[in-house]
């Protein structure tokens, strides 16, 4: 059975860090995108960051961009987001997500409905 499972997330101040792990189990993806998404309350679900297959290529939202950093380790199944510069506008339950299909020429998507993975969410909180 596929898992991802998320960690790291928790309550910070405005101007603070965390970093997110994404760990997958019962399939490797090397090969594949990867991407973190979040959601607040009363809103859609939107994308943050992607990463390529072998991390050459990211793509980020304009709203984290230059504060948020997507990397991932491919000899440990994970993939990491780390946060500097939080703003209380970053409060949302924070997915991973993985594509089901081989991405060799580094294709990253925003849409969540090209993502076929997805794990259960991690709160982040930022207070300011």
């Amino acid at each position: 059975q596929v898992q991802l499972v998320e960690s790291g997330g928790g309550l910070v101040q405005a101007g603070g860090s965390l970093r997110l792990s994404c760990a997958a189990s019962g399939r490797t993806f090397n090969s594949n995108t990867m991407g973190w998404f979040r959601q607040a309350p009363g809103k859609e679900r939107e994308f943050v960051a992607g990463i390529s297959w072998n991390g050459g290529s990211t793509l980020y939202a304009d709203s984290v961009k230059g504060r948020f950093t997507i990397s991932r380790d491919n000899a440990k199944n994970t993939v990491y987001l780390q946060m500097n510069s939080l703003k209380p506008e970053d409060t949302a339950v924070y997915y991973c997500a993985a594509r089901a299909s081989i991405d060799a020429r580094g294709y990253i998507t925003r849409s969540v409905y090209e993502y076929n993975y997805w794990g259960q969410g991690t709160q982040v909180t930022v207070s300011s």
